[in-house]
């Protein structure tokens, strides 16, 4: 290799940090602990760790430091495809392991840009977090008009009308009788893209089981087709409850595994419950951002 353009590669701040590979119900999470850095990553090096071998992830959790007492960190969310998100519910759960693993608490505090989450420990590998309350309001999701949220029609792919939601992120979630009807990995990216969609939008399908219990199968924003999104369940309990499919606790069946949803009546937050997987860590050489692209 020319060692000029090897040296080039070793000026990313990243190479010789340490990545952890987690997943949630089967959602890949990439853990990386930037506290006391001063720095975040770039967009295109969230690319280029989407890209790596071994290391694609649909979310990358990278920890900042904490703003408050009462926090433990801060948590800025990547997508594949370098875009940002406020929230990711399985995400967090793999932080909360992350950081419990290191100071044996059970109780833990973290930050993003929608606010901060609580996050309990229930047992060696399974957390519940508080994702606050959902934000109904059309402004709020964010539409592209006033509409009725329970019921925006979009009249696409002999669809039913979508059941809009953020969790800190826009979901959209449509009912149906059968998921495996609909072809998401077509459909998918033309709904994330609709014009009703100003930040673009979470595309989920959802079969009601029983009045509990709930298949789903989800669409992510900046990412793709994902076997689990822990934000995407919460909006579908919660849409379910709204729409009377389904009473305040449900159990979601995603394709990576099932989380158990609760919208508490007393405060309006939703909690999740669900477990977390460590896979591996790896330190970040600079073959990873080899022919990082600059876009």
């Amino acid at each position: 290799m020319d060692m000029g353009l090897s040296g080039a590669f070793a000026q990313n701040p990243l190479v010789g940090r340490e990545v952890h590979k987690m997943n949630g119900a089967g959602n890949a999470i990439l853990v990386l602990d930037l506290r006391g850095a001063g720095f975040l990553p770039r967009p295109e090096d969230a690319r280029a760790l989407a890209r790596a071998p071994g290391l694609a992830y649909d979310q990358l959790m990278v920890l900042g430091d904490a703003a408050a007492r009462d926090e433990t960190a801060f948590m800025t969310i990547f997508n594949q495809d370098g875009s940002r998100s406020a929230s990711c519910g399985n995400g967090t759960r793999c932080v909360a392991h992350y950081l419990a693993e290191q100071t044996g608490a059970t109780e833990l505090r973290l930050a993003t840009s929608a606010g901060k989450l609580k996050v309990s420990r229930e047992g060696p590998l399974a957390y519940t977090v508080d994702m606050g309350p959902p934000r109904l309001g059309w402004r709020d999701i964010p539409l592209a008009r006033e509409v009725d949220t329970a019921s925006v029609e979009l009249g696409h792919f002999g669809l039913p009308s979508a059941s809009c939601v953020s969790m800190g992120n826009p979901h959209a979630i449509f009912f149906v009788e059968e998921i495996d009807a609909f072809n998401l990995e077509v459909i998918g990216p033309k709904l994330e893209f609709d014009p009703m969609f100003p930040q673009r939008a979470n595309i989920s399908l959802a079969q009601p089981l029983a009045s509990d219990h709930i298949r789903l199968k989800v669409w992510e924003r900046g990412t793709g087709l994902t076997l689990a999104c822990g934000t995407a369940a919460c909006a579908t309990g919660v849409a379910a409850a709204r729409a009377g499919l389904a009473g305040r606790f449900a159990r979601i069946s995603l394709p990576g595994g099932d989380l158990l949803i609760h919208w508490r009546e007393a405060d309006d937050h939703v909690e999740m419950t669900g477990p977390v997987e460590v896979e591996f860590s790896r330190v970040l050489d600079a073959a990873v951002f080899s022919g990082q692209d600059e876009s």
